[in-house]
Parts: C-alpha cells; structure tokens; sequence
C-alpha cells in the first residue's frame, strides 16, 4: 500500500513524551507490515515542545501547529480537510485516528487494513487496546443508552459494569481474536474507510472533546456502515494523559459532550429523561465531594446547570 491509500491522524497537546513514543511504534508497526502512509500531527498549541521534537525527531510527519487549542475534533478534521476531505478528487482509503497516549504492536496497521478490504460495509474498525501493563481494556461499546448513563452516575455494583446492560462486550468475545459487530470502537485507534468520511461528512466540531467519535459511528451507522473490532489487531492505550492535566475542566467538558449526544441521537422523551438524570447524578456528587476538593464540586454544579439548562422552556 502506498500513502494515497492510508493516513494517520495524532491529535497532540502537552504529550511530547508519549506522542515521540506513539510516533516510533507507529513507524516501526507500518515496517513490519510492509505498509506506507502518510502520517499527520494536529499539536494544539502545546508549551512543552512536542512540535519542535516531532520536527526533529520525525521529519517526515506532516506537522500542523495551532496557536490555540481548537479541540480533539476540530484538530482531526484539519488534517482530514487537508487530505481533501470531504468531497475531494483524491483522498485515502482509511483513515487511521491514533491517540499520543498509544503504543502500536505487531503488524496492527496490516490486521485493520487486511479486515477492511475483506469487509466493504465496514465503515470503522478499531483494534483490541490493552494498559501498558498488559490488562484487560474496554476496546469497544455499544451506544449509550439510559441504563449505561444510570450506571455511569450511579455504580450500583462493579459486577453490573462490566456487563451488556452498561454497553461492554463480553471478555471472551476478544479472547476468541475474531472480528465482532459493534456499536462503536474506542477512538483512541479508529480506522475509518474514506468512502464511509465523504458520506457521512467530517466529525462534528461541536463536541470540543469526548464523544465525538460515538457521534461520527452513530451517523455512519444511520447510513448503513457497519463497525467492528478486530482483536486480532493490538495496541497499548494508557488512557487521559492530556485531559488528566485539567479535570474539572475536563469534566464540564464531558457532559456538555454528552448533552449534546444525547440531543442529537435520542428522541424528544428519552433526552428529557436524561437531562433530569445527569442534573440529579451530578448534584450527588458535587454534595459528595463538598468538602474534599472545591473546583470539582464546581465542575459538578456547572453539569447540574448545563442539564437543567438543557431541558427548561
């Protein structure tokens, strides 16, 4: 394969170490697999100098360095506006979304191209992730719906979490190594077929981090894309390096994500539900956490009002 028929997109801010360690797997991955492609850095105005070392280090990288952070979606759609997406004569065949926080195994590239080519209804495909420590992650999800938002407030029992009822897939499902239907992958390693971006159009800028790339799977699926992981492709995923620099602000940024999710993809009745539930979720916590830590209190207060905000007359 050549660089026309695959791309990387890394979204960095504030992750020099990780995205130079995300950078060297990834080059050493497409080797072992006998693959090329152009590879695309969107830096959010870090101040800890990722793009100086990504020039240095990796040449080759096409770099994009913003003055201001533009947010995880809008800095993706950079890099794929400048592929020629959405409506452009000439673009790649997949599209690979790859967080700084990753370490690519094996020959992964090869295993997620190798099952698209197989499989020309699927829109998206992500790999099986694991922690650095060789645990267990939640690669895959189904779409949220009102029993994952309730547990997600309210964690009755952590038997419940790992569960159907909370969107998980079961563990065995990845041990067999087959490809299975989902709802939608973790975007940290997201493989997008071009075909699938150019009908759907690009990520959703309204969302400035977090749920965008369920939105992006919610409207593939409308239009009649079919998703998968393929556990057979492996990656390492640590998980929140960048947005554990800012929690409460992270957050607020959670929910309003959230809010806007649930308004575009449930009906009138089902999002008013979840409005009231988020409000109710998030006065519990901020009463729980009054006295340990006051920004997050705060950073609760201001989820209750955004979700009362978003249902009143």
């Amino acid at each position: 394969m050549s660089k026309s028929d695959l791309a990387v997109v890394m979204v960095t801010w504030n992750v020099r170490e990780w995205a130079l360690r995300a950078l060297g797997s990834l080059a050493s991955a497409l080797e072992r697999s006998g693959l090329s492609a152009a590879v695309w850095v969107v830096d959010n105005a870090s101040t800890d100098g990722t793009p100086e070392a990504i020039r240095s280090m990796f040449p080759t990288v096409q770099l994009i360095a913003n003055p201001s952070n533009r947010g995880f979606a809008a800095a993706n759609n950079q890099a794929l506006r400048a592929m020629g997406f959405p409506d452009g004569p000439s673009t790649p065949r997949y599209v690979w979304l790859l967080n700084p926080d990753t370490e690519v195994r094996g020959e992964a590239p090869a295993v997620l191209i190798r099952f698209m080519d197989s499989s020309p209804r699927a829109g998206v495909c992500g790999p099986r992730l694991i922690y650095p420590d060789g645990r267990f992650q939640h690669s895959a999800f189904e779409f949220p719906g009102l029993a994952q938002l309730f547990l997600d407030l309210f964690p009755l029992h952590p038997r419940l979490l790992e569960t159907r009822l909370n969107g998980r897939y079961p563990r065995a499902w990845y041990a067999r190594g087959k490809p299975f239907p989902i709802g939608h992958p973790l975007g940290a390693a997201m493989m997008v077929r071009g075909e699938a971006i150019r009908s759907v159009g690009l990520l959703d800028e309204g969302y400035w981090i977090y749920a965008e790339e369920v939105d992006w799977c919610w409207r593939m699926a409308r239009a009649g894309w079919e998703r998968y992981c393929v556990p057979e492709a492996v990656v390492v995923h640590a998980g929140g390096e960048s947005t554990r620099q800012v929690r409460p602000e992270m957050i607020r940024a959670l929910w309003a994500s959230r809010l806007r999710l649930y308004r575009r993809h449930y009906p009138p009745w089902k999002f008013r539900l979840a409005c009231r539930l988020v409000a109710f979720g998030a006065s519990v916590r901020a009463r729980a956490i009054a006295r340990e830590d006051a920004a997050l209190r705060a950073a609760y207060e201001d989820v209750q009002r955004m979700a009362l905000e978003a249902v009143s007359p």
